[in-house]
């Protein structure tokens, strides 16, 4: 059984697939939509991502996945970042890349430079892991798995602040406030106090190019779903009891549908959905020792898509003809109350298709830790046709735990969701995914070889 179907969920199916083999039966329980937090919404007849947005280039899982389904690249459209500070534009991007580096340079010396090294130091290092998962290895906890990347000092990248690290290799406190702050607000809704490690897949997203699905990234979760051929189960798991048959241990999952309540058994559970408190009341029966609770909570996120025409005097351009940018980051000043808006494009994009000139209605996605009333709406839009509003629990709320949430559960019952302690994006699920993919497939066969080895490096150089 797969509880969600979400990306997380999609990915794990998948993969237990490709390597249990086509006789898996895989039920996958998703009482609402699948897709889970890749969700689109509607304006005048077109789609346009609510969440979830872009997709970092490096990310070869979803690279692979929409090969595997023959899905496209979205056409990119391009335009302006800026950072707004309350009052005026702190850091404007150009279209010349060599101004927009002399800029940088010229405000904050070589910092962005030093960033620039450590979150590439960051990021080499994690590249391992497709590696290691092509050859078969799994890792039965997130420290395990971060240990094997780049040692203690990515575990401890999880318990400090990325303020902290980047202040250590010489980045400037004036640059983490302004740029910094910025991006992690705009990703994460949070201050420079997330981890480290959170902090640079992030700001790799940040700096990298990235990408999104032709027709929405939801795509990808019912492509994979119909590819594995999953029986999808429109139900709410309640909970999982162990039971235990012929000295193998079998996990009855409890379950409530539109028809009612229900249960059925497996050799195997994944639980893909966040098992806090604030996200789920799932209760286990019956593990000795008891599993225990998740400590930690989740931020709240709104997210406002609005049709209407940008208040371009607020931001300081009387003449909303002359507004250049596409997107709006903000520092963290206490009168701001958005963390970033981005002028947004359908999830369809035809070769014919143009971004809106600034005076133009347009379609704008705006994040924000609390909804907007109507006086922020009017601050922000001369007027407006229509607003929709999704508000979520989006991100761990990263200062809430310090311990990372582990993978095995019980024997053959494994939790996904935990990943996202470490960072959270499309990639970390489905790095995930294949790592508990693998893990229960080397754990059912005995195959302890593949599980937790150390100095993995080295082995995979003379397996080649």
């Amino acid at each position: 059984a797969v509880v969600g179907a979400g990306l997380g969920g999609s990915a794990v199916a998948y993969f237990l697939q490709q390597h249990f083999g086509p006789q898996v039966q895989l039920d996958v329980y998703e009482p609402a939509g699948v897709g889970g937090r890749l969700a689109t919404v509607t304006v005048n007849k077109q789609q346009y991502e609510s969440r979830g947005a872009s997709i970092h280039a490096l990310s070869l899982h979803m690279q692979d996945f929409v090969k595997i389904l023959g899905l496209k690249h979205r056409r990119d459209v391009a335009g302006k970042s800026a950072i707004f500070s309350g009052e005026h534009f702190i850091l404007e991007e150009t279209d010349w890349y060599l101004l927009n580096l002399f800029r940088l340079w010229w405000h904050y010396g070589i910092s962005f430079l030093r960033l620039q090294m450590w979150v590439e130091e960051v990021m080499e290092k994690f590249m391992r892991i497709y590696k290691y998962q092509a050859h078969g290895y799994a890792f039965s906890s997130l420290e395990e798995l971060l240990r094997s990347l780049g040692g203690d000092a990515f575990v401890n990248m999880t318990q400090r602040s990325v303020a902290e690290s980047l202040l250590e290799v010489g980045v400037t406190q004036r640059f983490v406030d302004d740029v910094i702050a910025a991006v992690l607000r705009s990703s994460y809704g949070q201050s420079v106090l997330v981890p480290a490690f959170a902090g640079a897949m992030s700001l790799a997203g940040a700096q990298g190019s990235t990408w999104a699905v032709e027709g929405g990234n939801k795509l990808v979760c019912s492509g994979l779903l119909k590819l594995t051929k999953a029986n999808i189960i429109p139900a709410r798991v309640t909970g999982v009891s162990l039971h235990s048959s012929e000295g193998r241990a079998l996990y009855q999952v409890h379950y409530e549908g539109s028809e009612g309540r229900g249960s059925a058994f497996y050799d195997m559970v994944v639980v893909t959905t966040p098992l806090h408190p604030s996200r789920s009341n799932f209760t286990f029966e019956n593990f000795e020792p008891p599993i225990a609770d998740f400590p930690g909570a989740f931020q709240p996120s709104v997210t406002s898509v609005v049709h209407g025409y940008l208040n371009s005097s607020y931001f300081g351009f009387p003449d909303p003809k002359l507004f250049p940018f596409a997107s709006i980051l903000t520092t963290d000043t206490p009168d701001l109350f958005f963390n970033a808006m981005d002028n947004i494009c359908p999830v369809n994009i035809s070769a014919a298709f143009r971004r809106k000139q600034p005076q133009e209605a347009a379609v704008w996605r705006v994040s924000s830790q609390q909804p907007l009333d109507k006086q922020q709406l009017k601050t922000l839009f001369r007027s407006y046709y229509s607003v929709q509003v999704t508000e979520w629990q989006a991100y761990p709320r990263y200062d809430a735990a310090k311990s990372l949430p582990p993978i095995v559960l019980h024997e053959n019952l494994f939790y996904l969701s935990g990943v996202e302690w470490v960072a959270s994006s499309m990639e970390m699920i489905a790095v995930a995914a294949k790592n508990v993919a693998l893990l229960a497939y080397n754990r059912w066969h005995q195959d302890l070889e593949k599980i937790d080895q150390k100095d993995l490096m080295h082995k995979v150089k003379t397996e080649l």
